[in-house]
Formats: structure tokens, C-alpha cells, sequence
């Protein structure tokens, strides 16, 4: 899990409302719309607008209305993926996934309210259930080639394939905690502690022969 945040510059005036130059600020004039309004009920068209741009540039920047909520997912599978490969080899497999992890979803204190606001939609938003799919299933691609390339095993192995599919239900089981207010941890905390729950199975099942 984990998607970047909403900062964004701006410049030049149209209609009263500052232009976009970029796509994190293209972003934050959506949150605020979907905030007030709903995604479901929340256009192109609507957020074109707000952020003083036409319809075909909005295109642009981004596919789709689904699009835009998932920031700049593949660049941020690319921060994961660089996690892992630059990490102590010395370390044992299940150690280094749950730092990384942790490290990948790790946000700065002013970022954490969109954070939030993005998540929300994100495991909330039922038209957004598509993508999530085959966005999870990116993230578990990039877990299972890195337990494949400890444990020599192909990353279609079993093992591989277990271990990216927990760590995935890990990280959405903290996320779901997290936005549902019980308690105060901090998300980060939340993932480590989930991560090491499942750490023992998973470190087994990386031990045994055959995968």
C-alpha cells in the first residue's frame, strides 16, 4: 500500500481560481471538490473547472477521475521496489519486507490529512474496487519478486505468491484500523505491528523446501 501526497504549485490567475501547473495540484483541487461534494458525484468536468483548466487538458495529467486518486502509484511502486534492493543483505527476508513497508507508507505529518482522505476513497469507493485490483496486484508483483530473488524460487512459487498476498492483507487490515479512528496510533506503527503478526508463518513458509 501507499500512494504520494497532494503538494502542488500554482501560478497565474483564470477566473479567480489559481491555474494548475501539475498534476499534485490538479489533485488537490479534486480532493476538495470530493470532500464537499462526494466522488460519485464529483465530474471531470467539475474538476476541470475548479482548477481553471478545460476538459482536454485535464487528460492530460491523468486517465480518469480513478486515476487521479491513486497519485503517482507506479512511481511509488518504483520508491518500494528501490526499498528492497538496497537493503542489507545480511538481514532475514521477513525483517527487511517489514521495514520497507513500513518505510513505504511512511508520510510527512502535513501530507497525512489527503493521506487519509485518499485511503478513505480508496478502500471505500466501490467504483474504485477495479482498480485497486490490479493495483494490488502490482504491489504483490513487486513482494514476490523480492522473495524470489532471496529464496531462488520463481516468483510464480507459492511461496513468493503467499508472501505478497499477506503482506498485502497486513497493510489494508492497519489502513482500515487506522481510518476507522479506534484508537490513536500512528500508521506506521499500526503496520509494524501487523507485519509482525504474520512474520512467524511467513518466516517458516520461507525456510521450507521446495516453495
Amino acid at each position: 500500500m501507499g500512494v504520494t501526497s497532494n503538494n502542488g504549485t500554482t501560478a497565474q490567475t483564470v477566473m479567480g481560481r489559481p491555474r494548475v501547473t501539475s498534476r499534485a495540484t490538479l489533485e488537490a483541487r479534486a480532493f476538495e471538490l470530493f470532500a464537499r461534494k462526494g466522488f460519485e458525484e464529483t465530474t471531470v468536468d467539475d474538476i476541470a473547472a475548479a482548477a481553471g483548466i478545460g476538459r482536454r487538458t485535464f487528460f492530460r495529467y491523468c486517465a480518469s477521475k480513478n486515476d487521479l486518486v491513486w497519485g503517482d502509484f507506479e512511481g511509488h511502486l518504483l520508491k518500494l521496489r528501490r526499498l528492497l534492493e538496497e537493503a542489507d543483505p545480511t538481514l532475514p527476508t521477513m525483517e527487511v519486507l517489514r521495514r520497507a513497508v513500513v518505510e513505504f507508507n511512511r508520510f510527512d505529518p502535513r501530507d497525512v490529512p489527503w493521506h487519509r482522505q485518499r485511503m478513505e476513497l480508496i478502500l471505500k469507493v466501490p467504483t474504485l474496487q477495479a482498480d485497486a485490483t490490479l493495483r494490488y496486484a502490482s504491489w504483490r508483483a513487486v513482494i514476490a519478486e523480492f522473495v524470489a530473488s532471496r529464496t531462488g524460487l520463481p516468483p510464480s512459487a507459492m511461496t513468493p505468491r503467499l508472501a505478497g498476498h499477506v503482506l498485502l492483507a497486513a497493510a489494508v487490515a492497519a489502513y482500515e484500523h487506522w481510518l476507522s479512528g479506534d484508537g490513536d496510533a500512528e500508521l506506521a506503527e499500526l503496520l509494524d505491528k501487523a507485519i509482525r503478526r504474520v512474520s512467524a508463518g511467513l518466516s517458516a513458509a520461507l525456510q521450507a523446501p521446495g516453495g
